[in-house]
């Protein structure tokens, strides 16, 4: 990372605080909790709305949201982030082959032989991450053709939207880390 951050076990107060909210699942913040860590009120709306796109009470399956969010990462560039949502998407059930192609070429979801709802829900995420003022009414009533309600479709702009903020955290500030294979991906998601 190319900016100072503050330790976990020099951290105190609401710092602290908002470092242990993570650690109690984690053991530790991750580095890109850390990367707030100048300013803890950064730190704890970060966590807020991690948690709360995360936990969005729509029926996108978690499959959906994490091709949302690998898609999003990889036309972003994002290595740190497409690595630990590649651990979500294994356990989800796309195999290393398919996750190969997403890299390679983040329009590949074409030929992934996605159901037709998870391929709506990726077109509509590369679309809003490469051209957001190019997103029209058709492209959400191409989401409610193939299935999605109003609540399903902002679940879905909301995960797009966020992991498009935190690749640009994440590029921004020199997060290229490669998360571990063994990282617990699901735990890291904060509790509200």
């Amino acid at each position: 990372m190319w900016i100072s951050t503050i330790p976990y076990q020099e951290a105190s107060g609401e710092l602290r605080a908002h470092y242990d909210r993570q650690a109690r699942a984690l053991g530790a913040p991750t580095e890109m909790t850390m990367a707030g860590s100048l300013h803890p009120a950064l730190v704890a709306a970060r966590l807020d709305l991690y948690a709360a796109t995360e936990k969005c009470p729509s029926r996108l399956t978690p499959h959906q949201r994490n091709l949302i969010s690998f898609v999003t990462s990889a036309l972003n560039g994002t290595v740190h982030c497409m690595s630990q949502v590649t651990i979500k998407l294994r356990q989800t059930g796309l195999d290393d082959e398919a996750i190969a192609k997403l890299v390679a070429d983040p329009d590949s979801f074409e030929s992934l032989a996605l159901s037709p709802a998870d391929a709506a829900v990726v077109r509509y995420a590369a679309k809003l991450t490469r051209s957001p003022g190019t997103v029209t009414e058709a492209d959400v009533e191409e989401l409610r053709a193939a299935g999605f309600d109003d609540l399903d479709i902002v679940d879905a702009n909301a995960q797009c939207a966020h992991l498009n903020y935190v690749n640009r955290v994440a590029m921004g500030l020199g997060i290229h880390s490669v998360v571990d294979p063994d990282f617990p991906a699901y735990s890291a998601i904060p509790q509200g």
